[in-house]
């Protein structure tokens, strides 16, 4: 998958040249590329869903509006994710109650074996709610890493802070989900 990226990010990159002489077209393009990506990552900062659809229109307008100032010094999806974060975490500054998870979220379609899927489905929802222990630098790191497969390099340039900072969030983030998850474990037993 990694060979792919450079092309991925090649594309990324014309399209934000063009949107940022006008090209609706290519803006559409970028929006549908980045819409489930982004929500998927915001998901992991606020289970709001009218939040989350908020965060990527404001993030995709942000885009419409300044793709002349992308410059190439990151990867296209790192300045993207990072105007998210931002837009994000401003949003959620401003929240006054705690966000309580959608189950329509949660919710697939079962295909396969009926005890399998609940067994996957009561490990997603443990996992889930040890992730909603953690701080939110912290589970953003978490959700970089694992649900967008980025590196340390690319999260600590969306979170604007030193490589060191991710592996520290990192650290504390696992350290924390290990415990949390041991004590879900017993319950469970």
């Amino acid at each position: 998958m990694h060979g792919s990226s450079g092309a991925v990010d090649a594309c990324d990159a014309r399209l934000i040249s063009q949107v940022a002489g006008g090209d609706r077209h290519a803006f559409e393009v970028l929006y549908r590329s980045y819409f489930p990506r982004l929500t998927r990552f915001l998901n992991g900062m606020t289970r709001n869903v009218q939040l989350i659809e908020e965060i990527v229109n404001d993030t995709m307008l942000v885009i419409w509006q300044k793709a002349d100032s992308y410059d190439g010094s990151c990867k296209p999806s790192t300045w993207i994710f990072a105007i998210a974060y931002r837009k994000a975490c401003k949003a959620i500054r401003g929240l006054d109650e705690p966000v309580e998870a959608d189950p329509d979220l949660a919710a697939g379609d079962a295909a396969g074996e009926p005890e399998h899927e609940l067994c996957l489905h009561r490990l997603q929802q443990t996992v889930g709610a040890a992730l909603e222990h953690l701080p939110a630098v912290q589970r953003a790191v978490v959700q970089l890493t694992y649900h967008h497969d980025m590196g340390y390099a690319d999260i600590a340039d969306i979170m604007d802070c030193p490589v060191n900072t991710i592996k520290t969030r990192m650290f504390h983030a696992r350290r924390r989900l290990k415990e949390l998850l041991a004590g879900q474990m017993e319950e469970n037993a």
